[in-house]
């Protein structure tokens, strides 16, 4: 897929298609197109940020690492934002890792360009920061549904949250990588799959989740998605 194609699709990324044209223009001298393959590392804790990435398809997840090598997910990004927030907020690093959770493809630029540019990008700049309140509200709305919800709610929020964000009513899924993302342990997980497959709402078989009634998956989700999700849409504008 050559770089012209590439950046047309990328226009799906929600923040990038809201801007206006001479804002696009400006951008685009700067923006390289990339692949995002699984398990792509795209920041390591406490290292300077390279890049700010755009995704357009695929899932990216920010993970808390602790010393005793657990770990679990504090935010999931998509198309409809993008990753490198402390550039925006006067930072260079966090002590987070992220890594490509689902593959896909999107945009990046690198960090002195995007800081250099942002000045010129009125409308790229509210965006930013606005989302950047979503980002907080999923952060602490995660926080609080990792504490108080059961294992399966948890679940099938997290399912919600990937299946906005990909193309597709198929991704992959292993139990591994989801109880890392749940920071729980594995046969948690394969209980709280089982139970959302039994119902009729996924089907999970080989690393491939499956999603079949949606509608379904999100009564049987806490009501942590929605507050999430309207969140994004009454700051944002827009659905993911």
């Amino acid at each position: 897929m050559d770089d012209a194609t590439l950046r047309t699709e990328a226009r799906r990324n929600v923040l990038l298609a809201a801007l206006p044209e001479e804002e696009q223009d400006l951008l685009n001298h700067r923006l390289e197109p990339v692949q995002l393959p699984l398990r792509l590392i795209i920041e390591e804790p406490d290292r300077p940020i390279e890049y700010a990435w755009f995704p357009h398809s695929g899932v990216v997840s920010i993970v808390s690492e602790m010393e005793d090598g657990g770990s679990v997910e504090v935010a999931t990004v998509g198309r409809e934002g993008f990753v490198g927030l402390p550039l925006v907020l006067d930072a260079d690093a966090m002590p987070y890792r992220t890594l490509v959770q689902v593959p896909g493809k999107g945009e990046r630029i690198p960090a002195a360009a995007f800081t250099a540019l942002l000045p010129r990008l009125p409308t790229l700049h509210r965006l930013v920061l606005r989302y950047a309140m979503t980002l907080v509200t999923q952060i602490a709305q995660g926080s609080a549904c990792n504490r108080m919800h059961p294992v399966e709610a948890r679940c099938a929020r997290w399912l919600l949250m990937t299946h906005d964000r990909v193309d597709s009513d198929t991704f992959p899924l292993t139990q591994e990588f989801l109880s890392q993302m749940l920071g729980v342990t594995r046969p948690s997980v394969s209980i709280a799959a089982g139970m959302l497959q039994r119902a009729g709402l996924i089907q999970y078989a080989r690393g491939t989740v499956r999603i079949l009634d949606r509608r379904g998956l999100e009564a049987a989700s806490c009501e942590c998605y929605r507050i999430i999700t309207d969140e994004f849409r009454r700051l944002v504008g827009t659905a993911v």
